[in-house]
């Protein structure tokens, strides 16, 4: 094996889960104040195979195109003038989001203090889970809404990738937490902290809720949710729709009713990182994977996660 290739997942064009090509591929070198970090383990994000057919974050790329955000792994050289981390250190991220980062790989490079240690009570493919799901609740939650202890938090999708920890942070910030999920996941998402589970396909959340203060909107435009949101939320109350931006239909929604809107991008957020994996050392949070794919079957897990039936996350391995 050279060591001057690495084993990767490419694209070479927008389409279906059989783009998804296998091979190798040149390592990347780090520049000055970036570190090259060998990948343990990759999160799968719904970004990834939006963005795989096409969509997503696809008009900011360029092919062949190595997906993939979420990285685990260990630093294994740090180019000039890095002074926070040093080969042997484990470290996790989403570096350089929305920009490409290549996390389908072997090994990435990225600016050091995009890094964070990784989480010492957990191993790699959990830590492979966090970054992206973890950074989007953390950035709705504690410095977009600003939650304060005692407000009501409506979590839709409660038990995908994004919401079930939304629902932890939430918790953990003292909100009462409402979460809608299908019946078989209400079980687990008490045990995560949520103090009322809603079945949205069995009854309309707007009428079961009562006025909430935030919602962490994850679903968007589809069967209304965006829009329906507003008639949760307390006048002055905030809807925070994730998936595609404030619609039309939600943004006169909520002007009729006084309820204020945003938008919310993830960005990379070292700093929220570790505070993150404090949340997590210290047992107040964990994270949820479904299952674990090797690297080279990145298509089946793209297959899967498009079901959107997945309980927190996927995740592929670059090591056995």
């Amino acid at each position: 094996m050279s060591e001057q290739t690495m084993r990767a997942v490419t694209i070479e064009e927008f389409g279906g889960p059989e783009v998804l090509t296998p091979g190798r591929v040149a390592r990347p070198e780090p520049l000055p104040t970036e570190v090259l970090v060998r990948v343990h383990a990759a999160g799968i994000n719904p970004v990834d195979w939006k963005t795989r057919a096409g969509q997503g974050m696809a008009g900011l790329q360029r092919m062949p195109l190595i997906l993939g955000w979420d990285v685990s792994g260990t630093v294994e050289e740090v180019g000039f003038g890095v002074t926070t981390l040093a080969p042997g250190d484990e470290v996790y991220a989403m570096p350089w989001f929305p920009r490409p980062a290549g996390g389908y790989a072997e090994f990435v490079t990225a600016p050091s203090r995009q890094f964070a240690r990784k989480p010492a009570s957990i191993g790699h493919v959990e830590a492979a889970a966090l970054p992206l799901a973890a950074l989007t609740a953390w950035q709705a939650l504690v410095d977009t809404a600003g939650v304060t202890s005692g407000q009501r938090v409506l979590v839709h999708a409660a038990a995908g990738g994004v919401g079930h920890l939304a629902v932890q942070f939430a918790k953990n910030l003292g909100a009462e937490v409402i979460a809608t999920a299908r019946e078989p996941r209400h079980a687990w998402l008490r045990e995560l902290g949520a103090d009322e589970t809603i079945d949205y396909t069995r009854q309309r959340f707007e009428e079961a809720t009562g006025e909430v203060d935030v919602v962490i909107d994850l679903v968007g435009p589809q069967d209304d949710t965006d829009a329906r949101s507003v008639a949760a939320t307390r006048r002055g109350g905030l809807v925070i729709s994730v998936p595609s931006g404030v619609s039309q239909n939600l943004a006169d929604a909520a002007a009729r009713a006084g309820v204020r809107t945003s938008p919310l991008l993830v960005e990379p957020d070292a700093t929220a990182l570790t505070a993150i994996a404090g949340l997590v050392d210290s047992g107040a949070v964990r994270v949820e994977v479904e299952r674990t794919f090797p690297l080279e079957e990145a298509a089946e897990a793209h297959r899967q996660g498009e079901t959107n039936r997945t309980r927190g996350k996927l995740v592929l391995t670059t090591t056995d």
